[in-house]
């Protein structure tokens, strides 16, 4: 038991390093992550997780395909399916890279983002297909708004140095199980996924409007004390 306990431990601490979390379910999906990458083949790569990853965006897809064009709203569950093995992929890719010890930082960063992107662009789709009028631009409105939030986790790692991929107690998790009930509700009730959509996107403005507020005021900080070190070194040479 022991044993165990400390090979979890072992396993969390390397899958955490480099990252900050700050999600609601950073605590049991950290301890879940750490829980699968010590099972998987080790002939599975973390290149192979994101290849799942994107599978999983493009089942989600599609499932809005399929309940527009069959006319049936159950199937838009089978987009719950696609943010669960969307999860699996895109969550474990780079922790495996950095439980086994083979990370390659840059390589990952790069790709991560650009998989991200997709996966945001595969939702909005997604809805835009399945809905019809002016509601369709609710879908753009996601895949702007939620863009959004990838470029100023960019910037911040620009300004601060430091990387995080959540946006207070809201991270990509959040976003995938949020989508998952408003699937659900849209099955049980027609339409309803509409009004959740203006919901959402209200939501994630109001949280992009706060955060680029403090990265402006990260980087106004940070303006200034390149100053004052540049006016020092300036001073020191003379």
């Amino acid at each position: 038991m022991e044993q165990k306990t400390s090979s979890h431990q072992s396993a969390l601490k390397r899958i955490t390093k480099g990252r900050e979390r700050t999600n609601i379910l950073q605590k049991p999906e950290q301890n879940l992550i750490a829980f699968l990458v010590q099972r998987i083949p080790a002939w599975v790569t973390p290149d192979g997780l994101t290849g799942i990853g994107m599978v999983g965006s493009l089942i989600t897809m599609f499932s809005f395909f399929l309940a527009y064009y069959l006319d049936c709203r159950a199937f838009l569950l089978l987009g719950i399916l696609g943010f669960i093995i969307n999860w699996f992929g895109d969550s474990l890719d780079g922790r495996l890279a950095y439980y086994r010890k083979t990370p390659r930082k840059w390589y990952g960063f790069s790709l991560d983002y650009i998989v991200d992107w997709f996966a945001n662009i595969c939702i909005g789709i997604g809805y835009i297909v399945y809905v019809d009028g002016v509601a369709e631009i609710f879908g753009f409105g996601f895949v702007v708004l939620y863009g959004w939030a990838m470029m100023m986790a960019l910037l911040r790692y620009k300004v601060v140095g430091k990387y995080t991929i959540d946006s207070g107690f809201l991270g990509p998790t959040e976003v995938r199980v949020l989508i998952s009930i408003i699937l659900v509700l849209e099955v049980l009730i027609k339409d309803s996924i509409i009004v959740s959509s203006i919901i959402i996107c209200i939501v994630l403005l109001i949280i992009n409007i706060k955060d680029f507020r403090s990265l402006l005021v990260m980087a106004d900080r940070r303006d200034k004390r390149e100053k004052i070190e540049k006016r020092n070194k300036e001073n020191a040479t003379l």
